[in-house]
């Protein structure tokens, strides 16, 4: 089957993973918190960028190349992380490593992944970042760096926009606890889903948290969106960000940056990028959309700028792009494509992306990433 024909784009990825899953997964997956004003507004901000586009141009054969932290990609977007991808679909960190690595691509696991970083080194490529919700406890922050060390992860990502739980009222009025319980209710839910199931039973029941299983202690009594990894974890400050400068001798870079005030701090500290994003939405719903925030942070700052938040499609990509960003990051659309269809979903979306890149580029008629230009504002679509 051509996949092209029947998924040419990240929703029609959406569309089938939402039949695919019980709802509380769906829920998990795609939800923000609040009322999603901030997940509606990275949509409206991107979709208010435009491009002129150009004409007789001539032959076109765009090139996707790009650096970034000193190393070629041949495309210029990887697999942001998500916390209990698999939950998502059965070994999912698996066949994420698997096919970043077979496209040459960065791939990042979550400190509160499914699989632990022992679990996913013998999938690894060359570009394995390994993302950090930071440890309180010394000794535990100390033993995780050394086993994302060892397992072959070369970047290292602090996620310092999530001091609380937020909320995600979606997800919590889908049943879904932390961690995930079979109640009656939920099971109701995966009767409805027998492919999930199936592959779930294969891989012997609910997914946790791997990395932690080292380091977890018995009878919690959280928060339902809650997990182990609150209890681990603290709010860093900069004396934070030092010592683990101090103590990762790869690329660091930290995620969650909004205000252009905090990248002079970032660079004077030795971070070696800066990752802009609003968590999706799913952490504030006060936020301002990630896309609105890039120029202000490109005018402040000489570091790699990596984006995330809202990205779905490859025009979406040359927006940020456009605006500043020299890397882009994607999580819930490689989780719509492994829902979608399975181990064969991440390769089709990241060739679905690379044809969408191309193919709008040469519309705007430009044959380098580097040649973009600046986007132009024009209306958003009404939603139906």
């Amino acid at each position: 089957m051509d996949l092209h024909s029947t998924y040419p784009g990240v929703m029609d990825l959406k569309w089938r993973a939402r039949r695919r899953l019980p709802k509380f997964v769906w829920e998990y997956l795609d939800s923000g918190t609040g009322t999603e004003a901030t997940k509606a507004r990275n949509r409206r901000a991107l979709d208010s960028l435009g491009f002129m586009p150009a004409i007789l141009q001539g032959p076109q054969d765009p090139d996707l190349t790009t650096t970034l932290l000193g190393q070629r990609f041949p495309l210029p977007f990887g697999v942001a992380p998500i916390g209990m991808s698999g939950l998502v679909w059965p070994d999912a960190e698996g066949h994420l490593a698997r096919s970043a690595a077979q496209a040459g691509l960065p791939y990042s696991l979550s400190t509160v992944a499914s699989q632990s970083p022992e679990d996913v080194a013998p999938h690894l490529g060359e570009h394995a970042w390994f993302q950090l919700y930071p440890p309180k406890a010394p000794e535990i922050r100390t033993d995780m760096l050394e086993r994302a060390r060892a397992a072959g992860f070369t970047t290292l990502v602090l996620t310092a926009d999530v001091p609380v739980a937020s909320r995600r009222e979606r997800q919590t009025r889908s049943g879904l606890v932390q961690p995930p319980r079979l109640t009656p209710r939920i099971l109701a839910q995966v009767a409805m889903r027998p492919a999930w199931a199936l592959g779930m039973a294969a891989r012997r029941g609910l997914p946790h948290m791997r990395t932690l299983d080292k380091y977890s202690q018995s009878d919690l009594n959280l928060p339902p969106t809650a997990h182990i990894g609150y209890l681990l974890r603290t709010s860093p400050d900069m004396e934070y960000v030092k010592w683990l400068r101090d103590n990762w001798d790869g690329p660091f870079l930290v995620k969650g940056v909004l205000r252009a005030e905090d990248a002079e701090p970032l660079e004077r500290a030795g971070v070696d990028g800066i990752w802009i994003s609003n968590h999706a939405g799913r952490q504030f719903d006060g936020a301002p959309a990630a896309i609105e925030v890039l120029p202000a942070l490109r005018a402040a700052s000489r570091l790699p700028l990596i984006f995330d938040s809202g990205i779905e499609g490859g025009l979406d990509i040359l927006r940020a792009l456009a605006l500043g960003a020299d890397f882009v990051m994607l999580g819930r659309a490689f989780h719509f494509a492994l829902a979608a269809l399975g181990p064969k979903g991440p390769a089709h979306l990241i060739d679905l992306l690379a044809r969408d890149m191309a193919a709008n580029m040469g519309q705007i008629g430009v044959q380098r990433l580097a040649d973009l230009p600046q986007p132009m504002p024009v209306e958003p679509a009404q939603p139906d």
